[in-house]
């Protein structure tokens, strides 16, 4: 019924730019949030940023001034522009949405990841 599909991850050196998005799809009713999450190796997935339904952007501390969150609304898209890109941002990036479809179900879904590496 719903899904949703990364883009935009790869390869870059420290201190390159990347820009993901992430696509909602299916008999989806209304969107709340929507966010990013990451995982590194052998680490928890931890929220990166997330945007409200009235468009309010939240990040982790270890991104503020990197990395920018937006939404096209019109297209149930989310994008992560990362700038100055780390190391230690190396991880997979999870699209998550809090969505509700058109037969009430009120859930989270996740997209299935995009692999981002940053070599030194």
């Amino acid at each position: 019924q719903v899904q949703l599909v990364e883009s935009g991850g790869g390869l870059v050196q420290a201190g390159g730019s990347l820009r993901l998005s992430c696509a909602a799809s299916g008999s989806i009713f209304s969107i709340n949030h929507m966010g990013w999450y990451r995982q590194a190796p052998g680490k928890q997935r931890d929220l990166v940023a997330r945007i409200t339904n009235s468009g309010v952007p939240n990040y982790v501390d270890s991104v503020k001034g990197r990395f920018t969150i937006s939404r096209d609304y019109a297209k149930n898209t989310v994008y992560l522009q990362m700038n100055s890109l780390k190391p230690e941002d190396t991880a997979i990036y999870y699209c998550n949405a809090f969505l509700s479809t058109y037969s009430r179900r009120a859930d989270d879904y996740w997209g299935q990841g995009t692999q981002v590496t940053v070599s030194s």
